[in-house]
């Protein structure tokens, strides 16, 4: 053992962390993990279409039922970079089953809920019971599958990440339509405890889990991480309800967050045992990953929001066939995934992800063609051909990020990841929610600028609209009225209209500026290298 390993306490474990493969089927691996990971990714969606049922039912306001999914987000979020810690305390067996355990508990308190508050203290546990397993999973199927078999592998847990945001609305609006708004609670019941039984009968720890050592909690670095992803998911859940700064309350959320922010660096790059390891960093291609993987939350996360909006504002959609229209890009997606999982062992992954991110840019630039006149089958088209891009993405970046990571690096690498993209969905919609609303406005005094009851076309037209509505009965100086209301009432729809079509086209340029990026990655080799054969378990 060399002075410095002994120094830090630290024991070379004689064991090959390429060489350790679990005794159970990888697959049956693969199943156990991604029923807890889709129940959680499936729950942070379905939830929002049964916002006004919750409202009228627990007897509060709509503003003040949002914080169902705010609460969910926050505690999410607090928990994904601090999973790997957690887990090298505890194991990460023992961490997914009492995560899973903990999510199905507080899905039952939501479902028994009386009161407002009771609903979000549950939604705080579910999202702190929820946090942990997508960066669980994601590092478990990584160490499951040997390295020429984890595009695959990233293949079946991406379906569960991609496709379950796009069934959820279609199932919570079903499900809260026909039975109740508590049934989208206690479906997790069963699933989650199938998915229990079957981790702990074929989950198992790596070695170097098995030897890892118990260190105090670095209780300041998880503090300021919590203030600084509590404020930052609030600011941007209600900054648009709150018009931004404009609101004081903003302003002093926003300066903690960034004052929280660079604590959380500074201390865990001075800390001896820091909760993350942000030393992952210095991996060219984690980095470059990280990035990308924001981005791509920022687009996948900012289309999903808008075109469920755009179906049922402006086209009148009801909130079924709003789903059903956006349903089919789980079709694509499940295609891609698989396609995709197979040619990242034959294929250049570098060209499968600029492929991806082209073909997203292409959907996006579809989409901003919509117009009020649209069949639903364009819709579907675009949504299909958007989904299948989500796998030449999403394989090929998890598998490249990772790549050249240790084995022990990789649960701490995945919650960063996971958070990165957390984030970019988070700012995503933001950003697009609020352009959607600034645009309109913008694009509205362009249009008004051209109504004027002086000019022949708009006369003409309101003429002719005040007379049908006079044969429909109504008497003349209501039908004027009604005629000009009428007249308003599209100009807003138009303007509603051009700023959903600056929305897609702005996420469509930042798919193709991600492509270049994708040539930053390095290679990846299969043969490990010379300093995976030794374990320095911390």
């Amino acid at each position: 053992m060399s002075a410095a390993a002994a120094a830090r306490g630290s024991v070379p474990v004689a064991t090959d962390s390429h060489s350790w493969t679990p005794a159970t089927n990888p697959w049956i691996i693969a199943v156990s993990v991604m029923l807890a990971t889709f129940m959680v990714v499936l729950d942070s969606s379905v939830a929002n279409v049964a916002l006004p049922h919750i409202a009228g039912n627990l007897s509060a306001s709509t503003d003040e039922s949002t914080w169902v999914l705010t609460s969910y987000l926050v505690s999410n979020a607090i928990m994904l970079p601090a999973t790997a810690w957690i887990a090298r305390r505890m194991g990460r067996k023992r961490l997914l089953m009492i995560s899973i355990l903990v999510f199905s508990a507080s899905s039952l308190l939501c479902g028994m809920a009386i009161s407002l508050p009771m609903l979000i203290a549950a939604r705080v546990l579910q999202g702190i019971g929820g946090g942990g397993m997508q960066p669980l999973a994601q590092s478990i199927l990584l160490e499951s599958f040997p390295p020429e078999r984890q595009g695959v592998a990233m293949a079946v847990y991406g379906i569960g990440i991609v496709v379950a945001p796009v069934i959820g609305p279609t199932l919570g609006g079903w499900i809260t339509d026909s039975y109740s708004w508590r049934w989208i609670f206690y479906i997790n019941l069963p699933i989650g405890a199938i998915a229990l039984l079957m981790t702990k009968a074929f989950v198992e720890d790596p070695p170097y889990l098995r030897h890892s050592s118990r260190k105090s909690i670095d209780a300041l670095g998880f503090a300021l991480m919590a203030l600084w992803l509590g404020t930052l998911q609030l600011m941007l859940d209600k900054g648009q309800e709150a018009d931004w700064f404009s609101a004081d309350w903003i302003c002093w959320i926003a300066l903690i967050s960034v004052l929280a922010f660079f604590g959380f660096l500074s201390r865990e790059l001075m800390v001896r045992h820091p909760i993350v390891g942000l030393g992952v960093l210095r991996d060219r291609n984690f980095s470059v990953g990280t990035i990308i993987t924001a981005m791509f939350g920022f687009v996948l996360y900012g289309i999903t929001a808008m075109l469920p909006l755009f179906l049922q504002t402006l086209l009148g959609y009801p909130a079924l066939d709003s789903g059903l229209a956006v349903s089919p890009r789980g079709i694509g997606s499940m295609l891609s995934m698989m396609v995709a999982g197979t040619l990242v062992n034959y294929v250049d992954s570098r060209f499968l992800l600029a492929t991806g991110f082209g073909i997203v840019g292409i959907s996006a630039l579809m989409f901003s063609h919509l117009n009020l006149s649209i069949s639903m089958s364009s819709v579907i088209l675009s949504n299909i051909i958007n989904g299948f891009a989500s796998g030449f993405v999403f394989v090929p970046l998890t598998t490249m990020t990772m790549g050249h990571l240790r084995k022990e690096e990789i649960g701490n690498a995945a919650g960063i990841y996971n958070l990165m993209r957390n984030i970019g969905g988070s700012v995503g919609i933001a950003t697009v929610t609020t352009f959607l609303s600034r645009r309109s406005q913008i694009h509205q005094a362009y249009l008004v600028q051209n109504i004027s009851a002086y000019r022949y076309q708009v006369s003409a037209a309101l003429q002719q609209l005040a007379a049908e509505l006079q044969r429909s009965g109504s008497q003349s100086n209501v039908a004027a009225r009604r005629a000009m209301g009428l007249l308003y009432q599209a100009v807003q729809s138009q303007a509603s209209l051009l700023a959903y079509m600056d929305n897609f086209r702005l996420l469509a340029c930042l798919s193709f500026l991600c492509i270049p990026l994708a040539l930053l990655f390095r290679p990846i080799s299969d043969t490990p290298s010379a300093h995976d054969h030794k374990i320095d378990v911390n």
